[in-house]
């Protein structure tokens, strides 16, 4: 079953204020015009009734309320004639234009302006007296003036509308880099948090299984020494990493970013580190002159060798850790290779979080990273990690 929709209640206060205006208008005597074929007193009162009954379809059914109002204002000239029917009408014109469709919004002030041309062409060779053009000016008035100026208030509105939808879409696209960067920053905490602590937790567990299992003082002693050092120099890393997570406010500067400057301390800490596990480590930085490199790049290195240290320490086979770093043609090799095979002593869990570290640290600065086996002279196989970093300008 149709149903028209309620009436909107500002349509609802137009229609009462234009049907009293008119009655009073009506009770007070005077019309717009006289010598009509309906002549009679009350005649003026049926086309002022429709058109304030349209006047509550303007907003719902402005077409329908536009053609069925253009009937009533034509019957009104009929009459003696009434200004409110007229000002309604003008209103029911500028709302077709306002909310009717798109198309409608276009061709209705055409219209209007071909009508309001042709009444006047029309009056001037009918009459043939200058006068006939103060009726295409009325007729103007009526039809072509309310409907330019309806077009004037949608452009405006449209405007409005498509400026509320570029901030909303501004405001959706910020809301959406402000997650993407919060994403971005705690991925960069956890490589940060994992490649500061494992390090040294890992050679803090695999030191405090030796000496739990051997029931030797020297190894003890050896073994909690190894302990306490990875646990200062861990608290430590922790220092710079929260004075890096701290405000403005926080008292006094963090620590410094590590860079490949610090390799020997690094490789010499690991040889310690895992000289219980049948391990020595070497580093062989065929740099020339060693140049210092980009702070990205130095960093991602830094912690690519200490991550590959750290799984070698957990994982790797009696025998030699070779950490190898070329700079050649804007490209910067890190290579940590160690022995692959059974490993007698207990290993220290892993959870597979440092090669994942490692790719995305590669991957923000375009490089490219490979991790896994690789055959060796003797028969055996190494576990190798090589990255291949850009130092370029663009880094």
């Amino acid at each position: 079953m149709f149903t028209s929709p309620r009436p909107h209640r500002h349509d609802v206060l137009i229609a009462v204020t234009g049907l009293a205006g008119g009655l009073t208008l009506w009770a007070a005597g005077p019309h717009t015009q006289g010598g009509r074929v309906l002549s009679g007193h009350g005649a003026a009162l049926v086309p002022l009734a429709v058109t304030a009954a349209l006047e509550l379809l303007r907003r719902t059914r402005p077409r329908t309320a536009l053609a069925l109002g253009t009937l009533a204002l034509i019957a009104d000239r009929f009459t003696t004639g009434s200004l409110a029917t007229v000002l309604m009408y003008t209103d029911l014109m500028y709302a077709a234009v306002v909310y009717g469709s798109p198309a409608a919004a276009r061709r209705i002030p055409v219209t209007a302006f071909l009508v309001t041309v042709a009444v006047t062409i029309g009056l001037l060779a009918w009459f043939r007296r200058p006068e006939a053009l103060l009726l295409g000016v009325v007729t103007g008035l009526v039809s072509f003036a309310p409907a330019l100026t309806g077009v004037s208030v949608r452009n405006h509105r449209e405007a409005a509308e498509a400026a509320g939808l570029r901030a909303d879409r501004t405001a959706l696209l910020a809301e959406t880099d402000r997650a993407r960067a919060v994403a971005a920053e705690r991925s960069r905490m956890a490589r940060e948090l994992h490649d500061v602590v494992a390090n040294h937790l890992s050679a803090i567990a695999i030191h405090s299984t030796a000496a739990l299992s051997i029931d030797d003082p020297a190894t003890s002693r050896d073994a909690l020494g190894v302990i306490r050092r990875n646990s200062v120099d861990g608290l430590a890393e922790m220092r710079r990493l929260i004075g890096l997570l701290r405000e403005s406010g926080a008292a006094g500067p963090p620590g410094a970013v590590p860079a490949l400057s610090s390799l020997d301390s690094l490789v010499e800490q690991a040889g310690a580190n895992s000289a219980s596990s049948g391990l020595t480590v070497t580093l062989e930085d065929r740099r020339e002159g060693a140049a210092p490199l980009p702070v990205p790049v130095e960093l991602a290195a830094y912690r690519i060798v200490q991550e590959a240290l750290t799984n070698a320490l957990k994982h790797a086979a009696p025998g030699p850790v070779t950490v190898r770093l070329e700079h050649a043609r804007e490209v910067l090799t890190v290579e940590v290779s160690s022995v692959l095979g059974d490993r007698p002593a207990l290993r220290a869990p892993g959870s597979g979080a440092g090669l994942v570290g490692m790719r995305e640290r590669v991957a923000l600065l375009r490089g490219t990273v490979e991790a896994g086996p690789e055959p060796r002279g003797d028969g055996a196989e190494n576990w190798t990690v090589r990255a291949e970093l850009p130092v370029g300008e663009g880094t």
